[in-house]
């Protein structure tokens, strides 16, 4: 694929999630990313489109890490990668034989990224988690949610993506920059509850200043707090949302609501008229549906949107023109960001079933044919 990683090798050790949206994101910008399936998820005679977007633009092969072949195919194939993904509990790539020292020995300039939510370090490491958790630990969690209602998980969005996946690729190609330089490689702990932490940085800060109660959810600037900075329901049930922060962007607020020569309106940062104000403001956009208040707000300096749903996102003429979304063997997805100027990334390519490409892959890595027959024939590889 074409794109600004486009001449890396990366293997994905198959896994859920974070892992294979930073693998994603990685072939997205064009590297050849193999995913390494379970020789077992092989379904023999399989047909018909795979639907999980995230496993878009690699090609997957299948190998038993329980079976010594698999592992040594597996290692053989280090040699001649840039990076590894894995997103296994600490322990598990060292008990299988394919953990850091036996890939670094092999290829000494390997970056060797790994995945968890808690660390491979720390009281929780070898503890189950997910999202919700790990966010919680971190310190998101309690932050996010009205003043009425408890902590509000923000779908897997902050914990999993933002704060795993997202650092996950972030760190791979850190590492991969530096071997470029230093010849050699080194190990990427990707926590999702560092990340988390990471993520909140700004609130820090914030909270230090005295500009965010951390105390008090719900009752700050950009937590659904401020009447200026939240979601309001429409005539019609749809809803829209309105960021007028800036001074001059509230005045256009003020403006195209009506309410410029409302005296209760112009002491904005009055945080003790925030409620009566919002319960104003809640009152009026019940006034006309979401595409008269679209009419009247979009375009403008108000800081608007219009709430879209999924779908809706995908028809919205602004998406459209931007490209935001594609359609992919009749799946519709996010396309590939950010956007590059030279050397953009190819549209993607439908995900691959468990082994499709097995033989395939080990033969252009350079292992000999009659070896991978060999390990096919014995279920050290499976192909589909």
């Amino acid at each position: 694929m074409a794109g600004p990683l486009s001449g890396y090798r990366i293997l994905e050790i198959a896994g859920i999630g974070p892992g294979p949206f930073a693998a994603m994101m990685l072939a997205d910008m064009g590297a050849e990313v193999i995913r390494v399936d379970r020789a077992q998820a092989v379904r023999p005679g399989s047909s018909g489109p795979v639907r999980d977007v995230l496993q878009r633009s690699r090609k997957n092969i299948a190998l038993d890490l329980k079976n010594p072949e698999g592992v040594a195919i597996l290692l053989d194939l280090v040699e001649s990668a840039d990076a590894l993904i894995e997103g296994f509990r600490p322990g598990v790539m060292e008990r299988l034989g394919i953990g850091p020292d036996e890939c670094l020995a092999r290829n000494p300039k390997l970056v060797f990224g790994r995945m968890t939510g808690w660390g491979q370090t720390g009281p929780y490491a070898m503890a189950a988690g997910h999202d919700i958790n790990y966010i919680a630990l971190g310190g998101a969690l309690a932050h996010i949610g009205r003043h009425d209602s408890g902590p509000v998980p923000p779908l897997n969005l902050v914990g999993d993506f933002g704060g795993g996946g997202m650092f996950l690729a972030y760190g791979v190609v850190c590492a991969l920059l530096e071997a470029a330089q230093s010849g050699k490689g080194q190990v990427i702990d990707t926590a999702m509850v560092d990340g988390t932490a990471t993520l909140m940085s700004m609130f820090w800060g914030m909270s230090a200043s005295g500009g965010h109660d951390p105390n008090s959810r719900g009752t700050n600037l950009l937590d659904s707090g401020s009447h200026f900075y939240d979601t309001y329901e429409c005539s019609d049930g749809e809803w829209i949302s309105i960021g007028s922060i800036e001074p001059q962007f509230y005045a256009e607020l003020l403006e195209r609501t009506g309410l410029t020569q409302d005296e209760a309106f112009q002491r904005q940062m009055d945080r003790t008229q925030w409620p009566t104000l919002k319960a104003r403001l809640k009152e009026l956009f019940l006034t006309k549906s979401r595409a008269e208040w679209c009419e009247l707000m979009e375009h403008t300096d108000v800081c608007f949107a219009p709430v879209l749903t999924m779908d809706e996102a995908a028809q919205h003429p602004h998406n459209v023109a931007r490209a935001t979304f594609c359609e992919v063997d009749g799946l519709m997805q996010a396309s590939p960001a950010p956007r590059v100027s030279r050397t953009s990334p190819s549209t993607p390519t439908p995900p691959a079933r468990s082994g499709q490409h097995t033989r395939e892959v080990l033969i252009d890595w350079g292992l000999d044919a009659g070896r991978v027959d060999a390990a096919v024939s014995s279920g050290a590889a499976a192909q589909a």
